[in-house]
């Protein structure tokens, strides 16, 4: 779901380039790239740098000591590393070339650790035990299937995970004691793709289990560990359709904490007492999303982040009496990871801002004390940055839409030119966070960066969230067109000179705004977009097409089918008239590389002029540090020649 991301950042990630021996930036070998000119080598040199940093997210605490399992890269792509210490070195666990997800310690006594990778991008992702003390790693799944991680047992000695093992599309839930692999077995079957356990009672007889239909429509669920049997927690038939988020339970196992809309615009956390099946609403002062949280060991202390119009705001709350406890000032940014240290007062998290690229911190609540755990490098310094500032405009409709712009330095003198970013999801949202590459555009050449969140993002109420489902969907394509306007009025900004990015989502939407606003942009950067909803619904992924089609509309209907062909870039590719540069991944699960590759053909064919790069061993994104640094320099000398002449 949100930000599952999928941000423009999921393109332009970390990298540091390795510069060419001759007068030119070679391809990687993986990369097929057609249409894009040589790329001199004294690029890397001056833009070089602003791919060299590196980020840390936390992935677990160890069990029994006073350490960090996180994430970061050193080489091409982030692996597990162990952190001793705050400010401590970064010890490496894993060395492969895709990277590492989901690293979580055994809780009982940290002698392995549990991780899914994939390979080539391709999300069909495999579960791995790591030995701590030799570094063997084995294999624990079948290989083939795609498996996703779930919570550990009470117990600690299974973890409960989905796998599309049984059919190839419907996601069932297995149990395993990673300890031995042999103990691996399907406890229940379900239809479709958007499953996915949360929890383990206290006496490990149930899971707590999530049903996500679409963005506004999900269900609990409780199955017996012993039988397989699952009975709903939340009712079906209820009028109005409630979306669920993290659901845990409570120390003593009589309900659970659970992040919902019901009853609201916005996610609150609630008690749902599972006699009653009644709940009892935690944060109903605050009116924004509660975007995450965790429940300490024992029980006592609940942390939970709220989503404040795109910055993070930390919380403990006492469960005894529902007091929230003072907290030291954290640095204004996004929160994620939160994990509680066993020993019930300790607080780990990830924090990324403006002028950071995200790093580990610590939060003692007994003693208010917080301390920083990595110190991630940047070659480019970020203490010079200026804030990102909150803008909002009129929408042809009046609704009011806002987004985040960020302004080149006072060095630039003029009108200055401006590069929309477009957030995927399309249930997701730009936030203030670190602009990484983009800070070339920035910096060194002066290009205004707006990144809107349009109708249908998350974050500002279940109603906005749901202004571009289905029939809606062209609303969405006009908040751009509004913002456009609104770039007209602005002293500093260049109407004249604007392009338009987005990935996954935005990278539809950088289409559509090239197919139907032509003649207010210079040029477009589409990354990973799908050219048409209709074939995009009909070569995604079996086990997550249902999930789209209940936000972009059922193709199989006959006119919600004529409506999306109607409105689809690749069926008015006339009306696209400037530059484009494609960007693809060969094993892209969710939109599948035929979407980028049908529309730079076609404007190949019609003379529009077009580059493209698609990357052999890449899916929804780059991943690794090659392909990152040549999609980068691509996307500069583009920008260069198509915007800022």
């Amino acid at each position: 779901m949100k930000r599952s991301g999928f941000l423009l950042a999921l393109a332009l990630f970390v990298a540091l380039p390795a510069l060419a021996q001759d007068a030119f930036i070679p391809p990687p070998e993986n990369l097929v790239v057609n249409g894009v000119p040589k790329i001199p080598a004294t690029l890397a040199e001056t833009a070089g740098r602003y791919a060299s940093f590196r980020s840390a997210s936390l992935s677990d605490w160890h069990p029994t000591r006073h350490e960090m399992l996180i994430s970061t890269r050193f080489a091409e792509t982030p692996q597990l590393h162990i952190v001793a210490m705050p400010g401590g070195a970064r010890q490496q666990f894993t060395f492969f070339p895709d990277s590492v997800s989901n690293g979580r310690f055994h809780p009982n006594g940290g002698d392995y650790i549990v991780f899914m990778k994939d390979v080539g991008g391709g999300e069909w992702y495999q579960l791995y035990r790591y030995e701590v003390k030799t570094g063997d790693v084995t294999l624990l799944t079948d290989g083939k299937s795609r498996n996703l991680m779930g919570p550990w047992s009470s117990d600690g000695d299974r973890i409960a995970y989905m796998s599309t093992r049984r059919t190839g599309q419907d996601t069932d839930l297995w149990v395993m004691n990673p300890g031995d692999p042999r103990t691996d077995h399907l406890l229940t079957q379900f239809t479709g793709g958007g499953w996915q356990p949360e929890d383990w009672s206290p006496d490990d007889k149930k899971i707590l289990l999530l049903e996500d239909l679409s963005i506004n429509e999900s269900y609990l669920w409780l199955v017996d560990t012993a039988t397989g049997q699952k009975n709903e927690l939340t009712p079906r038939n209820a009028t109005e359709k409630v979306s669920y988020g993290e659901a845990r339970f409570s120390k003593d196992g009589k309900g659970i904490y659970v992040t919902t809309d019901k009853d609201s615009e916005f996610h609150r956390l609630a008690y749902i007492d599972l006699e009653t099946k009644q709940p009892t609403y935690l944060t109903t002062s605050i009116h924004w999303d509660v975007e995450t949280f965790d429940l300490a060991h024992d029980g006592k202390l609940l942390a939970f982040v709220t989503d404040e119009e795109g910055l993070s705001v930390l919380h403990v709350r006492d469960t005894s009496n529902g007091k929230e406890m003072p907290l030291p000032h954290i640095p204004s940014g996004v929160i994620g990871g939160l994990r509680w240290h066993k020993n019930g007062h300790e607080l780990g998290f990830s924090l990324n801002h403006s002028r950071g690229p995200g790093d580990c911190y610590s939060l003692d609540v007994a003693t208010e004390k917080l301390e920083r755990w990595t110190n991630s490098e940047t070659a480019a310094k970020t203490e010079s940055l200026l804030s990102a500032e909150l803008i909002h405009w009129k929408s042809f409709d009046g609704k009011t839409i806002s987004g985040f712009l960020h302004k080149p330095p006072a060095k630039f003198t003029g009108k200055r030119p401006v590069l929309v970013i477009i957030h995927g999801g399309p249930e997701g949202q730009s936030q203030p966070t670190f602009l990484g590459r983009n800070n070339y555009f920035l910096n060194e050449l002066g290009i205004a960066l707006i990144y809107p969140n349009v109708r249908g993002s998350t974050g500002y109420g279940k109603a906005f969230s749901l202004l571009d489902n289905g029939f809606k969907r062209e609303d969405t394509y006009k908040d751009i067109n509004a913002l456009f306007d609104w770039i007209a009025t602005q002293p500093e900004l260049d109407a004249a000179r604007i392009a338009v990015t987005g990935g996954s989502y935005g990278g539809h939407m950088t289409l559509a705004v090239s197919t139907f606003y032509s003649d207010r942009i210079r040029c477009s950067v589409d990354v990973v977009g799908m050219s048409n909803l209709v074939t995009f619904l009909e070569h995604t992924e079996a086990y997550r097409r249902d999930l789209r089609r209940a936000e972009y509309g059922d193709e199989r209907d006959p006119k919600m089918r004529a409506f999306l062909e109607t409105i689809a870039p690749m069926n008015n590719i006339e009306k696209i008239k400037k530059p484009m540069l494609v960007i693809a991944g060969k094993n892209d699960p969710r939109v599948p590389v035929s979407e980028s590759q049908q529309i730079a053909d076609a404007l190949k064919q019609q003379g529009t002029p077009v580059w493209l790069i698609i990357a052999n061993d890449e899916g929804h994104g780059y991943r690794k540090k090659p392909n990152q640094d040549f999609q980068f320099y691509a996307t500069v000398e583009f920008l260069q020649e198509y915007l800022l002449k």
